[in-house]
């Protein structure tokens, strides 16, 4: 799900994904956007992973539409349509794997967290409190990474033991890879192997 619709950002996009292949949507509408994931929530089941990009831009491309209205109003909605759109994704079923991809933001004590835009959806909400997994793009020796765990500045977590490292390779694949296998890991069978 393309907020911008700009192009993706590798060689031969346009014959892998694309609208007449039903595995491309761009919209910046939040209600259609709502819309799009029920609809491959409940009726393509053979769609495993959904991918919304960018989504800080679902929040500024509203913003920037509505610049000229006076008031606070339109900061508590576009915090709320943010808010719905994650609510929307939590509530798909367990084997659609959902990622979004956001900028990240410096704030004032220093801390790099999600961008947002009004106070409302930092002070109140939180949205990396409603992920399990959060990772941030860091460029380490030339080399894209995802830190998988906070490491005093930047917002990642993820849970104890999903990932070997706290630094892994910047691949959604890999990512997607470990989650299954963390979350429908046999507990039991974990345990005897550790004993």
């Amino acid at each position: 799900l393309n907020v911008l619709d700009k192009p993706l950002p590798f060689r031969g996009y346009k014959s892998k994904y694309n609208s007449e292949l039903k595995n491309y949507y761009a919209t910046d509408d939040w209600v259609k956007l709502c819309e799009y994931i029920r609809a491959i929530n409940e009726r393509r089941p053979e769609i495993k992973t959904l991918i919304i990009d960018d989504f800080q831009y679902l929040l500024a491309n509203e913003f920037m539409k509505r610049a000229m209205e006076r008031g606070f109003d339109k900061f508590t909605d576009i915090a709320q349509h943010a808010w719905m759109v994650i609510r929307t994704l939590t509530s798909t079923r367990d084997d659609l794997h959902c990622f979004v991809l956001s900028h990240s933001d410096t704030d004032a004590v220093g801390k790099v967290k999600c961008k947002t835009i009004g106070k409302m959806l930092d002070d109140k909400i939180t949205l990396e409190g409603m992920f399990t997994v959060v990772l941030h793009s860091l460029i380490v020796d030339d080399q894209f990474k995802f830190l998988t765990q906070n490491d005093g500045i930047h917002l990642a977590k993820s849970p104890l033991e999903m990932f070997d490292e706290k630094l892994i390779d910047n691949d959604l694949q890999i990512v997607r890879e470990k989650m299954i296998e963390y979350f429908d890991e046999d507990v039991e069978e974990c345990q005897t192997e550790k004993k």
